[in-house]
């Protein structure tokens, strides 16, 4: 390879490694004004919130369906990685849990949305799903068994379900301003904590 071919290369790898940072910056401020405004939300705001001209949107995203469809497997990707870096974060597994909550519920306001773009039963909707169940149920379950492990929580609650609770939770909170789902969800997970019996006999025991 000659040397104007390298130069080439590596002036190639760092206009790709900017052109990701750029669109992530687009998909987090789409995902911060979905997740306040909904996905209707006029797209100078989402510009606004990145820091760009509206043409910059429409130049990577020419229709809202293809915005809101990336935001989407960005936020999937967003919450699968968040979980364990949580758990290395501490303090505790437990807490871990309850912030990952927090961002699943901010996750689903714009799953839910994305239902007024796709019909529910087209393809590319039953292939967005699947792909979030892939992804983020392991985590879930990561979370739980180590919040499990540490006595934080029972021992008998299932990613799955618990990740469907949370999500008929949200279902409708958009359009009521009045109703917290982040709040409800929070109610939830702090009753799979064990009876307070059942925490000082684990503690005698260890």
């Amino acid at each position: 390879m000659s040397g104007r071919d390298k130069g080439g290369e590596q002036a190639a790898r760092p206009k790709r490694a900017d052109a990701r940072r750029n669109q992530k910056t687009l998909l987090d401020a789409a995902a911060t004004v979905f997740v306040t405004s909904g996905v209707e939300a006029p797209v100078r705001d989402i510009a606004a919130e990145a820091g760009v001209g509206t043409a910059t949107i429409y130049r990577h995203f020419p229709t809202r369906a293809d915005l809101i469809v990336a935001v989407y497997r960005h936020q999937v990707e967003a919450c699968a990685e968040a979980g364990p870096a949580l758990l290395a974060a501490g303090p505790t597994p437990y807490a871990a849990l309850r912030q990952w909550i927090d961002l699943f519920v901010d996750f689903l306001a714009t799953k839910h949305g994305l239902a007024a773009v796709l019909q529910p039963d087209s393809p590319g909707f039953e292939s967005l799903h699947a792909s979030f169940l892939d992804r983020l149920v392991p985590v879930c379950a990561q979370l739980l068994d180590a919040a499990a492990g540490s006595g934080e929580i029972r021992s008998d609650v299932v990613a799955y379900e618990l990740m469907r609770g949370v999500g008929n939770l949200c279902i409708g909170a958009e359009d009521d301003p009045r109703y917290n789902p982040r709040r409800l969800a929070g109610v939830l997970v702090a009753g799979l904590r064990p009876p307070v019996g059942a925490q000082e006999a684990r503690g005698a025991d260890g």
